[in-house]
């Protein structure tokens, strides 16, 4: 947690980051989302080195929330309830390492929650999770194209196959914590 403004952030790969952005997005406690890369060893990798699959990025967002407001246990539960955590690099048609399924802990106390999250979860589904629980590694902003993507294009032919049906289940599941 960062003492000046209270906040803290997570950085979460759930497939796409025009998905997860998306959802993260309309979470109430949720400051900012921003897409990006992380987990390689490329220095500001391009959208289109990432997809080349030889960077080690994974497509991920980082999501700044204010505790206070909603818990990183939450902001965890939504992670895992709008991607699927079972599927080696991949989610739906979106198959490669860039999708994989990841959360960048930022802290020893982070790790815990995740551990914890992660553990409940692959107990619910009977399947074993294969998120990568990993350190906090270095974020590299997506180019500005990326960021606000559904935003700004919701008649686009992905945003509308894929993740409006993905935020219309996760308004119906989470209409709590809708901002």
């Amino acid at each position: 947690m960062n003492p000046q403004d209270k906040t803290e952030t997570v950085v979460l790969g759930g497939g796409c980051f025009w998905c997860t952005e998306s959802v993260f997005s309309a979470v109430r406690g949720v400051i900012s989302v921003t897409p990006g890369y992380s987990g390689g060893h490329v220095e500001h990798p391009s959208y289109e080195q990432v997809c080349g699959q030889n960077t080690g990025h994974i497509e991920v967002v980082e999501v700044r929330f204010d505790p206070a407001v909603i818990s990183l246990e939450t902001v965890l539960r939504i992670f895992f309830a709008t991607h699927d955590p079972t599927t080696p690099d991949r989610q739906g048609a979106d198959e490669g390492p860039q999708y994989a399924s990841a959360i960048f802990y930022q802290s020893p106390q982070q790790e815990e929650v995740a551990r914890r999250v992660m553990a409940q979860v692959q107990a619910e589904l009977g399947v074993p999770v294969v998120t990568h629980l990993l350190p906090a590694q270095r974020f590299w902003p997506a180019e500005q194209y990326h960021h606000d993507y559904y935003a700004q294009h919701p008649e686009q032919g992905y945003c509308r196959m894929v993740i409006s049906p993905k935020l219309a289940k996760f308004r119906k599941h989470f209409a709590e914590l809708l901002a």
